[in-house]
């Protein structure tokens, strides 16, 4: 387990934090590849519901 030292020669057994980065918008392909995603999820939900209903006795 890594050990930080503290001022005054002190050890610190907590955990070490990871180093921060700035996160980058995503770029032209993948903002394609999630709005395929989303249009492919939207498509399984709707057949979902279309499957869901014409079963049941509501109609």
């Amino acid at each position: 387990m890594p050990y930080t030292t503290e001022e005054g020669g002190r050890l610190n057994n907590f955990a070490r934090e990871p180093k921060v980065y700035k996160a980058e918008p995503p770029n032209k392909k993948q903002q394609v590849t999630y709005l395929v995603l989303g249009i492919g999820a939207a498509v399984l939900l709707g057949s979902l519901f279309f499957v869901a209903f014409s079963v049941s006795n509501v109609g």
